[in-house]
């Protein structure tokens, strides 16, 4: 198999939902199950559409403009990623060919970093699931921010963590709004197909598209 060779960069920063697993179905089961438990009656296309984008935070306030304080917001954000944790957990496994790739990472001493929407339990439940949190130099979780994905804070604040310039770091990504976060940060993306085509990755302004991580090497 011929692999795409790339010059190695300063740092590396993955999302995780959908990059270092492909567990993007499991979060819409999650949703779509916390939508009917609250009696919100929203379709999962209006769902998509107009409300799931940013923080958790930001979701809860669209779902529930009656909430005015973040701590009632994140009680009720919590109740979600609580019901999402409950369905993924026995399905945790990494995408393919992600351990030998960080293994390659850590053999060349290149930093790693976290940038993913998801909570301090998620990215503790799916790092120790995977057995890969010694890889990390530094994680970034969406409950540190206060604009999520598009809005570049995540990588920002994640490179900023790990002490590179932004424009210096190779982002890991599948969604629109990550791969758009990314970018406006400064940083050249990899897409992860789990949720586009690779040339539907490419068009979003990805430099390369892979479906595993055994694609891809450094020269």
């Amino acid at each position: 198999m011929s692999r795409i060779q790339l010059p190695p960069p300063k740092a590396i920063l993955f999302d995780m939902d959908g990059t270092l697993v492909d567990n993007m179905h499991f979060h819409h089961i999650a949703w779509m199950q916390f939508i009917e438990e609250k009696k919100l009656n929203i379709d999962a296309e209006t769902f998509e559409r107009e409300y799931h984008k940013g923080t958790l935070i930001e979701v809860m306030a669209r779902f529930f403009p009656e909430l005015t304080t973040e701590k009632e917001l994140r009680e009720v954000g919590n109740e979600k990623e609580a019901l999402f944790r409950e369905i993924y957990r026995p399905h945790i496994s990494p995408i393919k060919g992600l351990l030998s790739f960080l293994d390659q990472l850590k053999e060349k001493n290149i930093p790693i970093g976290l940038a993913t929407m998801g909570d301090q339990n998620n990215i503790a439940m799916t790092l120790r699931g995977l057995g890969i949190e010694h890889y990390f130099h530094s994680t970034t979780g969406g409950h540190e921010v206060v604009k999520g994905k598009p809005d570049p804070e995540i990588f920002l604040k994640a490179a900023q963590k790990m002490g590179v310039d932004p424009v210096d770091c190779l982002a890991f990504e599948d969604t629109r709004s990550g791969i758009t976060s990314a970018k406006t940060a400064g940083m050249k993306v990899i897409g992860v197909c789990t949720q586009f085509s690779p040339k539907e990755l490419k068009k979003l302004g990805c430099i390369e598209a892979i479906s595993s991580f055994d694609e891809l090497s450094f020269h």
